[in-house]
């Protein structure tokens, strides 16, 4: 029986990935840098903005250009990503996490964004009040795929790892989860492929959102597929 379900944000309930390598690329251009690969940029969706600027200037976490260029970035994301937010979701995501609401489910979001720009994001989509919980990559001292971010969220909601399920399309939102003694659902529109996910020994594996809700459904009886 699963009580509480767990959500990634971008690549699993979000299409983003376009948009991020965008605003990227706009915040290198704005440092007056040369703009990285868009396909190094993909490579560290799901990371924290720290490690991926650092990645992908070569650099460490803490150099004064990985703050700067964090800072471009949320400047670029609120006007590049928010005005687009109801536009990027997947098929299905809004009725189906409108339906698991009303079917009782306690709804989560473990995301490596920071908090703000979740909670931004999911109230311009329109789903910030579906959901009781969300902590992003600054709340926690050690962000996805260590299991910090699942286990804040079943302290907030009081419940066990046995009654939680989480949902995300990279190895590091599965990784979180095994260590933090969740279920999984890999989904394979996102980011990692097929092979990546498998590796991470997801217990399901979704290739839309109405798969999603069906592997729900098999968690939790008397949701998913009678939504």
């Amino acid at each position: 029986m699963t009580d509480v379900v767990v959500f990634d944000l971008d690549g699993t309930l979000v299409d983003t990935p376009r948009a991020i390598v965008e605003t990227f690329t706009a915040a290198f251009a704005a440092m007056g840098l040369q703009t990285p690969d868009p396909a190094a940029v993909r490579a560290t969706i799901g990371l924290p903005l720290e490690t991926a600027f650092g990645k992908l200037m070569g650099i460490a976490v803490d150099d004064d250009r990985v703050a700067e260029g964090v800072r471009q970035y949320q400047r670029l994301f609120r006007e590049i990503i928010l005005p687009r937010a109801g536009e990027l979701l997947f098929p299905g995501v809004s009725a189906g996490l409108a339906a698991l609401h009303a079917q009782g489910l306690t709804l989560a979001v473990a995301t490596s964004k920071f908090y703000a720009s979740a909670d931004a994001l999911l109230t311009a989509a329109g789903l910030r009040d579906l959901f009781d919980v969300v902590i992003g990559a600054d709340q926690v001292t050690r962000p996805k795929p260590d299991p910090e971010s699942g286990h804040a969220v079943m302290e907030k909601l009081g419940v066990t790892a046995e009654r939680t399920v989480m949902v995300g399309d990279t190895t590091h939102d599965l990784l979180m989860a095994k260590a933090a003694g969740m279920r999984s659902i890999a989904v394979t529109y996102g980011i990692h492929s097929l092979e990546e996910l498998k590796s991470a020994d997801p217990t399901w594996i979704a290739d839309s959102f109405d798969d999603v809700l069906t592997c729900i459904g098999a968690a939790h009886p008397g949701t998913g597929e009678g939504r």
